[in-house]
């Protein structure tokens, strides 16, 4: 792995996924959950949201397959936001692997993140998806562990909000 990049490995009860970091061209998107995983803010939290054709109830209109994770907006915060960085600027896109930040505003993450299971070009600057054209913020990419996600991905419910939530035991930076 170049001094550009670093993994992310994420141990969950059905398997471990490892995150290649693309620190080079998102870098204030991978250092914030680099220092996510470093605090440990990361461990405990689950795989809470599974997002299908079929149960898609945000923007029924341009349905995406993702996989959600990470620390939910009813957390406390444990580090402040960071930049958007859209696609546009970063030369990233969300195709399947992709891993990307949840936000709500430009410049308000929380600690969530989201696991792209196909491509998803609404996702990206200029998309439907978000109302602002903003797009979400790619950072990474599954390296490994595909099984697993594929395995969380067939675990979605009638709503998109999982009711058996998928726990994350740890997050480190390897």
């Amino acid at each position: 792995m170049s001094a550009t990049n670093s993994l992310l490995k994420i141990e969950t009860t059905i398997g471990t996924i490892e995150i290649a970091l693309d620190c080079a061209n998102a870098p204030s998107t991978s250092e914030y959950f680099r220092k996510l995983a470093s605090l440990g803010a990361l461990d405990e939290t689950s795989f809470f949201r599974i997002v299908t054709t079929a149960n898609n109830s945000y923007n029924p209109a341009v349905p995406i397959h993702v996989v959600q994770g990470g620390r939910t907006d009813d957390d406390p915060s444990v580090l402040p936001p960071v930049k958007h960085e859209p696609t546009n600027e970063t030369g990233l896109a969300h195709k399947k692997w992709a891993v990307s930040t949840a936000r709500y505003e430009v410049g308000e993450t929380y600690g969530s993140f989201f696991i792209v299971m196909r491509d998803e070009p609404d996702l990206d600057y200029g998309g439907h998806r978000h109302p602002d054209g903003q797009g979400f913020a790619v950072f990474g990419t599954v390296t490994r562990g595909h099984k697993v996600v594929e395995t969380m991905f067939l675990k979605a419910e009638e709503n998109e909000f999982l009711s058996n939530k998928i726990r994350i035991i740890a997050a480190k930076v390897c």
